[in-house]
């Protein structure tokens, strides 16, 4: 279903990863120059921020069979048109930068994805009640927009560190 409408407005989805992305890093913005946004609203954005994967990657179809649970291994690289792949980038980015700004562990959080990626697919796999095909492009493509998500987080962060060594009044020595 979801996969329709991606394919029925395919022109939109380079731009909805670009508003993923550019949101990522307003929130992100924002949260680190907030005394109040600690540890515990990163977190909390960061599980709500799962809850995407879980849906699309978990729930079940409809759909079972044979057909269903058949696996492919490709590694495809993504075009402005590749629908189902841009997707699949941008279903990891938010997670990942939440992760990255709550951490601040970069390859941890990349380390992290691309297992929770593998085994997402693994399931899909060998529960063929779920409906769901794994592909190695899906888990490609989920790493891949966990380790743009992870860069987005640095670059966050080193603005907002920059932005806030401008504020500060310079030390007399």
């Amino acid at each position: 279903m979801i996969t329709d409408v991606l394919l029925d407005h395919a022109a939109l989805v380079p731009v909805a990863l670009l508003g993923v992305a550019l949101g990522c890093v307003l929130l992100g913005s924002t949260l680190l120059r907030s005394r109040r946004a600690g540890p515990r609203v990163l977190g909390t954005l960061a599980v709500l921020s799962l809850l995407p994967v879980v849906a699309l990657t978990l729930v079940p179809t409809g759909t079972s069979g044979v057909d269903a649970a058949r696996c492919t291994v490709q590694f495809s690289l993504p075009t402005l048109g590749s629908v189902e792949l841009l997707a699949n980038l941008a279903l990891f980015v938010p997670p990942a930068f939440l992760g990255t700004l709550l951490s601040r562990r970069p390859l941890v959080v990349v380390t992290v994805a691309a297992a929770v990626s593998a085994l997402i697919e693994v399931l899909q796999a060998v529960v063929p009640v779920l409906g769901r095909a794994c592909d190695t492009t899906d888990w490609t493509m989920n790493t891949a927009g966990a380790v743009v998500g992870v860069l987005l987080a640095i670059g966050t962060r080193a603005l907002a560190g920059r932005r806030r060594d401008d504020r500060e009044p310079a030390s007399r020595g």
